[in-house]
């Protein structure tokens, strides 16, 4: 039977089998899990009691119970006198325990998460591989379309700097440590001798944590970023990458692909030290002092795995023979390098192998001690590029194969050279951002020196047709030598000059794309493309195209989401821009907003017209025969486009994924997914899985079009209704004063969580002016949680009273973008209580400003109320009864970290205009925003 001659109700049946959020990773699902969970959060907080009693005495532990059991009282007259009784030095011991609990309760969470999905069996690779196997042996997919998008199939977290993570990394490392040793306790095998050793380590890492200061003493800079990215990413390609892809390799095996030494399925990307929208701090030589940083950290990666494969490369020419190119090599390499030659012949002249891997070691020490001392390249002696150290490692792999060794020929050897051409030299790479504004300045100041002062005045289709000639000409609209072209265009070609050096220096996969901010029109595009053949990085004069950087929109906004299809054809369509795509092998990179889009239009209209965009998209670059790369900038919460990775890439519409994806990591997802090194693991996998299955089955619709356009036609009622909802709501001048006073955003920026400043400079203060990230946070603090749910219920309750009941029930059944979508927004009405946010608009907003929290608390009724009617259950998370049950835990301890933030708020406002805080108010204000982060956890 073909898929179009299945019923409606058989495709249905179908789709409801295809995996669900469980097959790529999830919560908590077993109550001996659970169980386990609670014994070992008892035995922390057990350990932290003694720790507290140790250093400020029992009768902060008594006060601690004390505000734990209040909170949980429905009177809460009683906790808001202990509270506004205690001084501010004891309230900063108290902030410091409850958030202290909420660190190990996430440090205990994140094992058990990884020991439970471990237990299951087989991750999700397996899962998928069955999938593609069931339809190679059907006749749905043919073996030669499965290679060509495995060619192109390629999974890149990038990982930001955006300023959501609160912890410290000193603080992530010891909790690291805190589940190291736990997991040591819990193993089976351990001797009984152990125990006694391992209980008095877990209770020194306590004790240590809690002598640790959770808040950082200044603002961090981009270079302090940019370690915390390094720190993650050396992890990860030690401990999860070189099994993850020898698994990847072994399920490909099963349908007899064999997945290529050098192919490079997952790669990372970062932001720290590329991001320069908004943030004055990201200067082009912070750029090129972080990539130095990456760069150094990663050659010292690399050496350190070399070294741990060298003492396995034993093999002896007396017993296996080795292949002529590699005895050529090593030769070359002995004429190169004498001191090492004569250092390493004596000991090792018969093992080959371990040889050439010495030789590659001092190449890479070489090449390490050349960037830091700026050095030229000395050919043979270090490596000028990455392909040359491949190269190296592939002589000794071809020869154990010539050889016929191919256990060792695709062990160890193998495992290194995936790592390798995975990281790079530079572990990651770095995206370039800048908003379209700065661009069209420069312009402005580069077309005055050379007579054409009308640049800025030009309306855009002018200026879309003068940029499209000038992407044509061969005319430099600068000279060589020239240095007075105006302050814009200075720092716009200074950037461009520094990716030029970077390209230059580090080879052609440091810096592969700049992104650009804003983007509005293809003018957008063009402009700086003029700017970059300025510099050198773009060259279309010849017949052979020089481009040494991918071009890509930012589309944001809604109004930019719903724009970015016409925007894309007429890119594709001018002929010197499609020139440049062809020279990067036919890939256009489209990023997508997630932030600014639910800000302007709440969270329905935003992930609905993303959706819609993807689908625009893919037409069109199917047409000109293009493949699409699309950028997913999502953040942490669900208001700015959060949730498990692999259900959001498998809710992507059919044919948008076609091999590469990238997907934002920021702030605390980072540590959330990374800091163990099995959820590392874990998550990058159900992520690989889902790529690949996205990329291979999920090319064509099995759906009826009248089947689709029921459900299109609903969305669009559901997101319409929910937009003019939340409009309603955010444009209502009482908002933005409430906002400000019933949460704690204002103090955000005392946090020295990020390097960007909270809001763009030189607005009046209205919400165009603060970030999408402060919004979400803000919110988040007081237990509103506004992004990640307003305008939900108005628009399903709109969707029903039209008649489309049956419809909304299909879709979550049977419509993976849908049910991800509600799934998300009933996980943010779990975590939203207006009960505690109701203890801020009582004790911080002005009577007179207090009558919009009335409209907010009837939207949350009317969407619980929507979404039960949508899920058809009674209660939220009713089909996950453990991870409610955690909420819960957690509410039991967010409560008083809640009262003890209203109450310190309420105090700090108090001071007198013009008279700061008492320092000790202070800090322990901030310490319960981190607390409370910590609670939380997707804050921003």
């Amino acid at each position: 039977m073909t898929p179009q001659s299945r019923t409606t109700e058989q495709i249905l049946a179908s789709d409801r089998r295809q995996p669900d959020a469980a097959s790529f990773g999830g919560g908590l699902s077993s109550d001996a899990e659970h169980t386990a969970l609670r014994a070992s959060v008892r035995q922390l907080t057990t350990l932290l009691g003694e720790a507290l009693t140790r250093h400020e005495g029992a009768e902060l532990l008594e006060l601690v119970e004390t505000v734990r059991g209040l909170a949980r009282q429905p009177d809460d007259a009683e906790l808001r006198q202990v509270l506004d009784g205690i001084d501010p030095a004891t309230a900063v011991v108290l902030a410091r325990a409850f958030t202290a609990y909420f660190q190990l309760v996430n440090t205990t969470e994140q094992l058990h998460r990884w020991q439970e999905l471990t237990a299951e069996g087989e991750g999700p690779l397996a899962g998928t591989i069955d999938r593609i196997g069931a339809a190679l042996d059907d006749g749905s997919l043919s073996r030669e379309l499965l290679e060509q998008v495995l060619q192109r199939v390629e999974y890149r977290p990038v990982f930001t700097a955006h300023p959501t993570e609160a912890s410290r990394r000193s603080v992530l490392r010891l909790l690291r440590k805190v589940a190291e040793t736990v997991r040591t306790m819990e193993d089976p095998r351990r001797p009984a001798s152990q125990k006694q050793a391992d209980e008095r380590r877990l209770a020194e890492l306590v004790d240590l944590l809690w002598q640790t200061d959770e808040l950082r003493v200044v603002r961090p800079e981009p270079k302090d970023e940019a370690r915390t990215a390094v720190y993650y990413l050396r992890s990860i390609a030690d401990e999860v990458v070189p099994d993850l892809l020898a698994e990847l390799d072994r399920q490909l095996a099963r349908v007899d692909v064999t997945l290529p030494a050098t192919a490079r399925p997952l790669r990372f990307g970062t932001w720290a030290g590329g991001d320069r929208d908004g943030n004055p701090n990201v200067t082009p030589a912070v750029t090129l002092e972080i990539l130095h940083l990456q760069h150094t950290s990663g050659i010292s990666q690399l050496i350190d795995a070399v070294d741990e494969v060298l003492t396995e490369m034993t093999a002896s020419t007396r017993i296996v023979a080795a292949t002529d190119a590699l005895r050529d090599s090593l030769a070359a390499d002995a004429e190169a390098l004498p001191i090492t030659w004569e250092s390493i012949r004596r000991l090792n002249a018969d093992e080959p192998y371990r040889l050439k891997l010495s030789f590659v070691r001092v190449r890479l020490l070489r090449t390490r001690d050349r960037l830091v001392d700026g050095t030229a390249h000395e050919p043979g002696r270090d490596y000028l590029s990455f392909d040359e150290l491949v190269h190296d490692l592939s002589l000794v792999r071809d020869s154990m194969l010539a050889a016929g060794d191919h256990l060792t020929g695709d062990g160890a050897i193998l495992r290194l050279i995936r790592t390798a051409v995975t990281f790079g030299a530079g572990l990651a790479t770095m995206d370039v951002r800048e908003h379209s504004a700065k661009h069209h300045a420069a312009l402005a100041e580069l077309y005055a020196r050379i007579g054409e002062t009308d640049y800025a005045s030009l309306a855009r289709p002018e200026r879309i047709e003068r940029l499209a000639r000038e992407m044509a000409s061969p005319r430099p609209l600068t000279g060589a030598g020239v240095t007075d072209v105006g302050e814009a265009a200075s720092a716009s070609l200074g950037l461009l000059e520094v990716i030029r050096e970077a390209l230059d220096t580090y080879g052609p996969e440091v810096i592969e794309t700049y992104i650009v901010s804003m983007t509005h029109d293809v003018d957008d595009l063009f402009a700086v493309v003029v700017l970059a053949r300025e510099v050198g990085l773009v060259d279309l004069a010849g017949t052979d195209v020089v481009a040494r950087i991918g071009f890509a929109p930012l589309f944001e906004t809604v109004a930019e989401l719903e724009a970015a299809g016409p925007l894309l054809e007429a890119l594709l369509s001018d002929p010197t821009y499609r020139r440049i795509v062809a020279a990067r092998g036919d890939v256009q990179e489209i990023m997508l907003g997630y932030s600014d889009s639910s800000k302007d239009a709440g969270i329905a209209a935003s992930q609905w017209q993303v959706h819609r965009a993807q689908r625009g998209l893919r037409d069109i670059a199917r047409e000109h025969g293009v493949v699409l790369r699309l950028f997913h900038g999502r953040g942490g919460s669900t208001g700015r486009g959060g949730g498990p990775t692999a259900e959001a890439i498998m809710s992507q519409p059919y044919g948008s994924l076609d091999g590469p994806i990238k997907i934002t990591e920021q702030g605390e997802v980072i540590s959330d997914k990374y800091s163990l090194p099995g959820l590392g693991r874990q998550n990058l996998e159900g992520a690989l899985a889902a790529v690949l299955e996205a990329s291979v089955l999920h090319r064509t619709s099995l759906l009826p079009a009248d089947l689709l356009g029921g459900w299109n036609a609903t969305m669009d009622l559901v997101a319409e209704k929910g937009k003019d909802a939340y409009r309603a709501l955010v444009r209502d001048d009482a908002l933005v004063p409430f906002f400000v006073a019933a949460t704690p955003v204002d103090e955000l920026g005392k946090m020295n969580i990020g390097s960007r400043p909270a809001k763009r400079p030189g607005g009046e203060g209205g919400l165009d002016d603060l970030r999408a990230i402060p919004w979400v946070f803000g919110w988040t603090q007081s237990r509103i949680i506004l992004p990640g749910w307003f305008g939900v219920g108005s628009g399903l309750k709109a969707a029903f009273d039209d008649g489309r009941g049956e419809t909304l029930q299909e879709m979550y059944g049977s419509w993976a973008f849908f049910r991800t979508f509600v799934s998300n927004v009933q996980m943010t009405l779990t975590k939203t209580d207006l009960d505690i946010a109701a203890e801020y608009v009582q004790a911080l907003v002005p009577d007179d400003s207090r009558a919009i929290f009335d409209v907010i608390r009837r939207e949350h009724e009317l969407t619980l109320e929507q979404v039960l009617r949508v899920t058809g259950e009674q209660a939220l998370l009713e089909s996950a009864p453990i991870l409610r049950r955690t909420l819960e835990l957690r509410d039991s301890y967010l409560a008083p970290l809640h009262a003890l933030q209203v109450s310190l708020l309420r105090s700090v406002r108090d001071v007198a205009d013009g008279a700061e805080p008492d320092d000790d108010l202070q800090r322990a204000l901030l310490l319960t925003i981190n607390g409370i982060s910590a609670g939380l956890r997707n804050t921003g």
